[in-house]
C-alpha cells in the first residue's frame, strides 16, 4: 500500500492557496490597521480576531454541509471554487480601499513620508471613519468566503486517502500549505513590505501578486483533481486491503469515558498551543518593525522553511515513538524558542533569532503532522467534515482570543510581553497533553518513507 504522492500534491493546492492568503492577511492587515488607520493594538487585535469568531461557527457548519452535499463535481470541490473566487475579488477590492486611505493620509499630513502619515492616521480616521467602515465591510466578505471552503478543502484529503496513509498524506498537505506561506513571504521581501520606510506603502501590487497565486493554484487543482473518481479509487483500495468502512451507526457511536477525557484534553492542548503560536504570527510583523527593527519577512520565511524540511522526517519519527511523544517534543521546542526569543532586542544577533524561529518551525511541524490524525483516530467516524470542524473549532477558539488578549497586554505592558506570553501558553499545552491517553498510533520499526504509513 503506497501513497499516491502526485495526487496528494494536486489535492494540496487547495490548502496551498488558503495558506498563501492567510500569510498575506496575518502580516499586512495588522500593519494597515495600526499604521494607516491609527488603531491601537487592542482594537487591531479585535478586528484580527473576527475571522476566528466567524470560523468558530462557520467551519463546523460548512464541514457538515459539505459532508451531505452531492454534485457531479464531488462534495468538496464546489465549495473550494466558490470560496476562492469570491475571496480573490474581495481581496483586490481591499487593496483599492487601502490605497484610498493612503491618499487621505497623504492629504492630511501634507507629506508622503511614513512618519508624518502614521502620526496623522488616528485623527484622519476619526474625522473620516467611512473608509475604515468600508474596509472592515469588505474584510468581512473575505472572511466569510474563506470560511466556506477551509473545512471542505482539508476534509478532501481523508475522503480520497485510505486510512493507513492519512498521516503521511497529512504531512504532504502541510508541506503544500507551508510552501504557499513561504511563497508569499518571498513576495513580501520582493515588495519590501516589512521595510520601515514602506510602513504606509500601497499594497495593490503585492495583493495582486497574491491573488494571482491563488487563482493559479485553483486552476491547477481543477485541472488535476477529479474528486468523485479519487473517492471511488479510495473505496476500491480500502476493499482490496480489507479496510473496514464505518456504518452509519458506528460513525455516530458514543465515545467511551476514557476517549472523551482524552479528546477533551487534546482539544485543550490544541487551544493552548494555538494561543501561543497565533499570538506570534499575528503580532510579529508589528513587533519586528518596532522592537527588533528587522524585516519580519525573512524571519518568518526561515521558520516556514524549517517546517517544510521537517514534515517528512517528523512523520518518520512519529511512526517510531508515537504521535503523543512527537507532539510533546514539538511543544517543548516551541516553548524553548519563544522563551529565548523573549530576551532578544534591537542589536541582538540576527542568527540567534533565526535559530529560534527554525526551532519554532520544526516544533510547529511536529505538532501539525500528528494532532489532526489524533482527533480523527479518537472519533473514528465516517463523518470527516464534522470531525474536521471539531478540530478547527478548537484551533479557531484560540485564534479568536489570542490576538485580542496579546494585543491588550502589549498595550498595557509593552510590546515585549509578546514572547513571554507565547512561551507560557506553550508550556501549559505540554501539561494538558500529558493527560491524553487515546488517539496515538502504535510505533513500528518501519524504515524510510514507509515509516510514514501510520495506522489511522
Amino acid at each position: 500500500m503506497k501513497l499516491d504522492y502526485k495526487r496528494t500534491v494536486y489535492i494540496g493546492f487547495a490548502f496551498f492557496l488558503i495558506c498563501a492568503f492567510w500569510q498575506a492577511y496575518d502580516t499586512i492587515i495588522p500593519l494597515t490597521l495600526t499604521n494607516k488607520f491609527g488603531l491601537s493594538q487592542t482594537v487591531s487585535g479585535i478586528i484580527m480576531a473576527l475571522d476566528n469568531v466567524l470560523a468558530l461557527f462557520l467551519l463546523p457548519l460548512f464541514g457538515a454541509i459539505s459532508d451531505r452535499h452531492r454534485s457531479r463535481f464531488g462534495k468538496r470541490t464546489p465549495f473550494i471554487v466558490f470560496g476562492t473566487s469570491v475571496s480573490v475579488v474581495a481581496f483586490m477590492a481591499l487593496a483599492v480601499i487601502d490605497r484610498w486611505q493612503k491618499s487621505a493620509l497623504t492629504a492630511a499630513a501634507g507629506s508622503a513620508e511614513p512618519e508624518a502619515m502614521m502620526a496623522a492616521a488616528a485623527k484622519t480616521t476619526e474625522q473620516n471613519p467611512e473608509i475604515l467602515v468600508i474596509f472592515i465591510g469588505v474584510l468581512l466578505v473575505i472572511l466569510l468566503s474563506m470560511a466556506t471552503f477551509r473545512s471542505p478543502a482539508v476534509a478532501l484529503m481523508p475522503d480520497v486517502t485510505v486510512k493507513p496513509l492519512r498521516s503521511k498524506a497529512n504531512a504532504v498537505i502541510n508541506l503544500m500549505g507551508t510552501a504557499g506561506g513561504i511563497l508569499v513571504l518571498v513576495l513580501g521581501m520582493v515588495f519590501a513590505t516589512g521595510a520601515q520606510k514602506h510602513a504606509t506603502m500601497s499594497y495593490i501590487p503585492f495583493f495582486g501578486a497574491v491573488a494571482a497565486i491563488m487563482v493559479l493554484a485553483l486552476a491547477i487543482f481543477l485541472w488535476k483533481v477529479r474528486e468523485p473518481k479519487f473517492v471511488e479509487q479510495m473505496r476500491k483500495e480500502s476493499a482490496l486491503y480489507g479496510i473496514k468502512e464505518e456504518t452509519e451507526a458506528e460513525s455516530n457511536r458514543r465515545l467511551g469515558k476514557g476517549e472523551k477525557r482524552s479528546l477533551l484534553f487534546l482539544l485543550a492542548s490544541i487551544v493552548l498551543w494555538f494561543m501561543a503560536y497565533n499570538a506570534v504570527t499575528s503580532k510579529y510583523s508589528v513587533y519586528a518593525t518596532n522592537i527588533l527593527k528587522k524585516d519580519y519577512n525573512l524571519t518568518l520565511m526561515i521558520a516556514q522553511a524549517a517546517a517544510v524540511i521537517s514534515y517528512l522526517p517528523v512523520g518518520m519519527i512519529a511512526s517510531r515513538i508515537g504521535r503523543k511523544r512527537s507532539i510533546l517534543s514539538g511543544v517543548a521546542m516551541l516553548t524553548t524558542a519563544f522563551a529565548v526569543a523573549a530576551f532578544l532586542r534591537e542589536g541582538s544577533p540576527d542568527v540567534l533569532m533565526y535559530a529560534m524561529f527554525i526551532l519554532a518551525g520544526i516544533g510547529w511541524a511536529t505538532i501539525n503532522v500528528n494532532s489532526f490524525p489524533m482527533v480523527v483516530e479518537m472519533c473514528r467516524g465516517g463523518d470527516v467534515g464534522k470531525y474536521t470542524g471539531i478540530y478547527y473549532t478548537a484551533s479557531m477558539a484560540a485564534q479568536t482570543l489570542t490576538p485580542l488578549l496579546s494585543g491588550y497586554l502589549m498595550d498595557c505592558l509593552g510590546m515585549t510581553v509578546l514572547f513571554p506570553y507565547a512561551a507560557g501558553f506553550a508550556a501549559l499545552a505540554m501539561g494538558t497533553m500529558l493527560f491524553v491517553k487515546h488517539g496515538d498510533n502504535k510505533p513500528t520499526a518501519k524504515r524510510g518513507l514507509e515509516a510514514l504509513d501510520i495506522e489511522d
